[in-house]
């Protein structure tokens, strides 16, 4: 399994920490860049995965206000995001904060985790735990998002109506016609998700999310699931 995580596309910093496995630069049709085994094992932390996790849709964060979201100290989520910026996964922002208080952002490129081609059933348990944890995370953004729903009044419900979707399709096809979509699907993101990037300031603009998953329903014998 492999699982792919995008980020919010900026220019690439030069003096950014070399990742093990560099990212894929914003625009590029085609998979990022699959995490090295060192990077792996330095992700594999429910609170830096949280961490990742949260940076996207809130913006630059310091380890104060992360340490306020996900209730722990900033001197914890300060050490944890010096172990992501080791290994290339989030970065200081230029220019902004202090030599106390670092702007940290997510970066630029994406990653992707998979179980294939690991040298160790360790190796290969790690890239799952991580990816379990990541979409853990996603369903529960999903169903925060159909919580929200609820008490939302009228006019809002119907300015988002047209805007939002959630989509499932189950067919039969071959492994090559299932590689084909998801190409087809990289094209798209480089034609239309990632000229969206770095609009955090544009007004009108709120943080969203698009899931894309292309997956055979089967047991490992072949099974349907």
């Amino acid at each position: 399994m492999t699982a792919r995580e995008d980020t919010p596309g900026h220019e690439a910093d030069q003096d950014a920490p070399a990742p093990s496995a560099p990212p894929a630069p914003a625009g590029t049709a085609g998979p990022p860049a699959e995490l090295g085994t060192e990077a792996l094992r330095a992700l594999s932390h429910p609170l830096r995965i949280r961490i990742l996790d949260l940076l996207p849709s809130h913006g630059p964060l310091t380890a104060s206000k992360l340490g306020e979201i996900v209730g722990e100290s900033s001197g914890s989520t300060s050490y944890h995001l010096r172990q992501l910026a080791k290994h290339g996964l989030v970065r200081e922002v230029e220019g902004k904060g202090t030599a106390r208080e670092r702007w940290w952002e997510r970066t630029p490129g994406g990653f992707s985790i998979s179980t294939v081609g690991k040298e160790s059933p360790a190796s290969r348990q790690t890239a799952e735990a991580v990816n379990m944890e990541f979409l853990r995370l996603r369903h529960e953004r999903v169903m925060a998002f159909v919580r929200a729903g609820q008490g939302a009044d009228e006019e809002t419900l119907e300015k988002w109506q047209g805007a939002t979707t959630f989509f499932a399709a189950n067919k039969w096809a071959t492994p090559e016609q299932m590689e084909a979509l998801v190409v087809a699907w990289d094209r798209f993101v480089a034609e239309h998700i990632d000229p969206l990037s770095s609009q955090e300031d544009v007004p009108g603009t709120l943080p969203f999310e698009v899931h894309f998953d292309v997956f055979p329903t089967i047991d490992p014998a072949g099974n349907p699931l």
